[in-house]
């Protein structure tokens, strides 16, 4: 698997040590026009905006010419360039691609200047008692940020270039000033997320949510039955007020993502909730990788084996061809899985799974998936807790500091636990394995069993002498 050619040209154009120190000396905020230099320039050659300083009209011309050549190395005009990055949200996520290349190089995989998303649990309250819930909610803790110190880490966040603001929990529509903290985010120019298991999404909350800002929804059915589903969330009925969300959801026209967490609970239930997605019109299925965290420390004998993954992986790619959905999934196995199907087929065209989208990639540049890589934590995500304290993702309870107490953007770029989860090549045994930059195992997997981020995660049919190590060690804490 040789490095494309798109990459060389990245690496001796945009990548090379004098353009990345005056692209650096660009990725400052600008206080007269309210974003980073890099951003409003993109702004600039877009068209999209026409007053600027003089410092962001002179940082227009170096990006113009940043991105016809990186347009070049991607196959695209400049008129194609123009035309993606119109769209305020795509301009905000080159902006960090751009910072990231300054900051970080090209490197295999990719590390951005800029989480392009955080995922914040603005609350541990929940309505429901999930058996996997990694942040075992229920209550809501006495630390909770309040509402002006959300806005003040919203603002934080806005100032980096964080383009996804994804409110999680516990579940975050039972947090009182959610639509507040949600319209505040909208504002400051993020796109709005939320991940919610959907039982109070009426009509009349799915109205508020589309009015405070809220653009992408996520909600979690872990089953394609009311027995299964509802025997996962601890409550009876939830299956029927959860589908009821969805539904609500679609109608008033959300980008909707389905979500499930496999485990041997319901993964031969999977390809009953992805008909069950089709039939309800939503947007994107995503299977979560299973992590032993918080409650889920609990299931742990219900993991799925490497065999089991490598099963469902299979089927979701296969399902994924002719599917009226997208499939997706956390488990970075999943883009090893589809590079290997499609070695066989010879096609020229592959479609590599990602966490956030499926690219479709001709020829070289299909090694351009070494480029976006596999597990994203600490290199295109971060996640936060109720009280500020951030860690590499929702499912990897690591603090790394706290935002209302640390500098944000100095802990993306330069903290010691980020770096090496960045490293592909330190991690134990996944890091001499050929698909490690497509993959590189999923860290929170591995810490969740071994208290080591650096340990090959015990889901890959690589390791299933580790899987088996992992079990008997959990299982006989758990006697």
């Amino acid at each position: 698997m040789k490095t494309a050619t798109a990459v060389s040209i990245l690496k001796s154009t945009i990548g090379n040590p004098v353009t990345r120190s005056i692209l650096k000396s660009m990725s400052v905020y600008c206080e007269r026009d309210g974003k980073n230099r890099i951003e409003v320039a993109i702004e600039l050659y877009t068209g999209k905006r026409e007053d600027a300083c003089l410092a962001c009209r002179v940082a227009e011309k170096i990006i113009r010419r940043v991105l016809v050549k990186g347009g070049e190395a991607f196959g695209l005009s400049e008129e194609e360039v123009k035309e993606k990055f119109k769209d305020s949200y795509w301009a905000k996520a080159l902006a960090s691609t751009v910072k990231g290349i300054a900051y970080f190089g090209v490197r295999r995989p990719f590390t951005a200047g800029a989480p392009y998303q955080v995922v914040w649990d603005v609350t541990t309250a929940c309505n429901l008692r999930c058996k996997h819930c990694y942040s075992t909610s229920g209550k809501k803790r006495e630390d909770e940020m309040n509402t002006e110190e959300a806005k003040q880490a919203i603002d934080k966040m806005a100032r980096a270039g964080v383009t996804i603001l994804a409110f999680s929990g516990g579940e975050p529509l039972v947090r009182r000033d959610i639509f507040e903290l949600a319209r505040y985010a909208a504002d400051k120019g993020m796109y709005v997320a939320m991940a919610t298991n959907g039982t109070l999404i009426t009509k009349e909350m799915a109205r508020k949510m589309k009015e405070a800002g809220i653009q992408f929804v996520q909600i979690s059915l872990d089953g394609a039955t009311a027995e299964v589903h509802d025997e996962f969330r601890g409550v009876k009925g939830a299956f029927e007020r959860t589908v009821r969300g969805i539904k609500n959801c679609v109608e008033e026209g959300f980008f909707v993502e389905v979500s499930t967490t496999a485990t041997r609970f319901n993964y031969k239930q999977i390809p009953e909730i992805i008909d069950l997605c089709e039939e309800l019109g939503v947007n994107w299925f995503m299977v979560f990788n299973f992590v032993p965290t918080g409650r889920g420390k609990f299931i742990v004998e219900n993991d799925l084996s490497p065999e089991e993954r490598e099963e469902l992986l299979k089927m979701l790619w296969n399902r994924s061809k002719t599917a009226k959905v997208q499939l997706l999934s956390t488990a970075p196995q999943f883009a090893r899985v589809a590079l290997q199907e499609e070695e066989k087929e010879r096609s020229d065209e592959v479609v590599v799974p990602t966490h956030f989208y499926n690219p479709k990639l001709h020829g070289q540049l299909i090694s351009l998936a070494e480029f976006i890589g596999g597990c994203g934590a600490g290199r295109f995500y971060l996640a936060m807790e109720p009280n500020g304290d951030l860690q590499p993702c929702v499912f990897f309870p690591l603090k790394i500091g706290n935002i209302l107490e640390d500098d944000f953007e100095e802990i993306w770029r330069h903290n010691k636990i980020l770096e090496e989860l960045r490293n592909k090549d330190i991690i134990k045994k996944c890091g001499s394995c050929k698909y490690r930059y497509y993959c590189g195992g999923c860290r929170a997997r591995a810490y969740g069993y071994f208290n080591d981020y650096l340990m090959p995660d015990p889901g890959c049919i690589y390791n299933k002498a580790e899987y088996l190590t992992a079990i008997k060690q959990i299982c006989t804490k758990n006697i």
